[in-house]
């Protein structure tokens, strides 16, 4: 098969970049895919291909974020390059942050349906189970409303697709009951890396409590800064905070109001932007990864590679985190998102109990195990595959 795939991918630092990257790397490992067309956003520098098989796949930089002229780009190239299948890497703000380029993204997927193109969505996340204040979107309840009429709209567009996977066994029920959906399919989240072996020891000195991801909307790091520094004032000493990551899209300059206002904090560190190369390190070297969340907007990508890195996680009992845990048997210690106490006591726990601690770490090494992104890729397959037309016959058919 002839695969096209429409993503953000590395350099880019739009969402989605680093999964696209694992899902394009993993399926030209397989020989049904003869070659990959990547449908992707514009960057100044070339495009990572730094992993086997590369040469089958060909770069087509066709979009940017918050364009409008997006969808005619998209359409045309995938007229011109005639994929079997054209597979979209999405969430709600994957083609901009502004209301139009966001929405006439979303609508591809249909409007190729109709053109007579095989079409397969990834969906990271859903509007019915975002909170919009938290998100960022909106504190008024006649926006919200507005808000939440669009993104049913653009949910029953996506729903065109021939099939529309997402991460998370909610997810599913939800759409299937809501809009009466018969072409949802479940497809986890899965696995980016995992080290074969791994070293559930931590490195030499101070433990370093780390977060990794976009901040400053239903993602705060102050609690998290003084829940560290709560154990410290209770003789936990020898800890360290590392914030890895930007600023969400919605707070710019959220970042560095917190590291002006904790500028007297002794062993805080911000990584900003970590490169794609440097993902490995950040997560082991640290002792525990701490979720600072009020609110979720879809399956975890932090969590899957904390994970696959064999590190403990601290996490709020909520949403999809809460889902994740249950249907994917992840482990952890959990607080109340309001709670910088219950924040410092969770922390506490698993850096106070070096044995408990590694209890944790192997339970999520496992769980990230039992879902590789190889494993992903070919569930993927098989979905490409069932659209396929048997015989050339019915393939002579499909184009009249």
């Amino acid at each position: 098969m002839k695969v096209a795939i429409v993503t953000s991918f590395p350099p880019s630092k739009v969402t989605l970049n680093e999964y696209g990257y694992h899902l394009v790397k993993n399926f030209v490992n397989k020989e049904d895919i003869s070659e990959l067309v990547l449908l992707a956003d514009k960057t100044k520098a070339e495009k990572q291909l730094d992993f086997d098989n590369s040469d089958k796949v060909k770069v087509n930089e066709c979009w940017e974020f918050n364009s409008y002229t997006t969808i005619f780009k998209i359409i045309a190239a995938v007229y011109k390059e005639k994929p079997d299948v054209v597979f979209f890497n999405l969430q709600f703000v994957k083609f901009g942050d502004k209301k139009i380029p966001a929405a006439l993204g979303l609508m591809l997927p249909m409007l190729l349906r109709f053109a007579g193109v095989k079409t397969v969505v990834l969906l990271h996340n859903i509007m019915e189970t975002v909170d919009l204040e938290q998100a960022g979107f909106s504190k008024n309840k006649f926006l919200k409303k507005i808000y939440g009429f669009i993104g049913s709209t653009l949910t029953r567009c996506l729903l065109k697709a021939n099939v529309l996977a997402v991460t998370i066994n909610k997810y599913v029920e939800i759409l299937n009951e809501k809009y009466n959906a018969k072409n949802v399919v479940l497809v986890p989240h899965g696995t980016f890396e995992s080290v074969k072996q791994i070293d559930f020891n931590l490195p030499k000195g101070p433990k370093k409590v780390m977060a990794f991801g976009k901040f400053g909307t239903y993602k705060k790091v102050e609690g998290m800064i003084e829940a560290v520094e709560l154990l410290r004032r209770n003789g936990m000493k020898d800890i360290e905070v590392v914030i890895a990551g930007t600023d969400s899209p919605n707070t710019p300059g959220y970042l560095s109001s917190v590291r002006e206002q904790y500028i007297n904090v002794e062993g805080l560190t911000f990584t900003g932007y970590v490169e794609e190369n440097d993902v490995e390190r950040i997560f082991t070297e640290s002792a525990v990864v701490v979720f600072p969340y009020t609110a979720t907007t879809g399956s975890s990508g932090v969590l899957h590679q904390a994970g696959s890195y064999g590190r403990a996680v601290v996490m709020p009992d909520i949403g999809d985190l809460a889902h994740l845990v249950k249907d994917e048997g992840y482990r952890g210690e959990f607080f109340a998102p309001d709670s910088v106490e219950s924040m410092a006591e969770a922390i506490g726990n698993i850096l106070g109990d070096d044995a408990y601690r590694r209890e944790i770490a192997q339970a999520n090494y496992k769980a990230a195990g039992a879902l590789s992104m190889d494993k992903i890729a070919e569930m993927y397959l098989n979905h490409f595959k069932a659209l396929q037309p048997e015989t050339k016959e019915e393939a002579l058919i499909g184009d009249i």
